[in-house]
């Protein structure tokens, strides 16, 4: 469970997106910005997720919100994960864990019995000035464009 809440200066972001590309958080200063971490490329419900949010790009980004996805997966497992469902924004490779540890989403996790370490489904909502807006920890991955909203 992350430790960051809402009036918290959101964590800057020091990684590399699907392109190799150096991406920070200061690229998105004037913008709302929809910080999501989720797992694992690929998997139904980070799949789910995703899909709901680029579908409903266009909507988001006419409410001033940009998208950005956080995972641990590669760059190249993020360009092949956007390119099979068309996703219309960037993800960020944190394979390091700085960024999922920066914003506390990154512990431990409990599936069939079985403990591991993992990314916690979460999602910020970042202001223009770079302040939490809003935490969601309970994802509807299906339905989570309607969430933010």
């Amino acid at each position: 469970m992350t430790h960051l809440k809402v009036g918290d200066t959101a964590p800057e972001i020091n990684a590399v997106d699907q392109n190799g590309e150096k991406i920070t958080l200061e690229q998105y200063k004037g913008k709302k910005v929809v910080l999501y971490f989720y797992p694992k490329d690929m998997t139904p419900g980070c799949t789910a997720q995703s899909c709901n949010l680029s579908e409903n790009y266009s909507h988001l980004q006419e409410k001033g919100y940009d998208v950005l996805g956080v995972s641990c997966d590669s760059v190249k497992r993020h360009q092949k994960f956007i390119e099979k469902y068309n996703l219309a924004f960037s993800l960020v490779s944190d394979e390091e864990k700085k960024v999922v540890q920066d914003y506390g989403v990154w512990g431990l996790k409990k599936f069939m019995g079985r403990e591991y370490m993992g990314i916690t489904r979460t999602t910020f909502i970042i202001d223009e000035k770079g302040i939490i807006e809003e935490v969601i920890t309970k994802v509807d991955t299906k339905n989570h464009t309607k969430q933010i909203m």
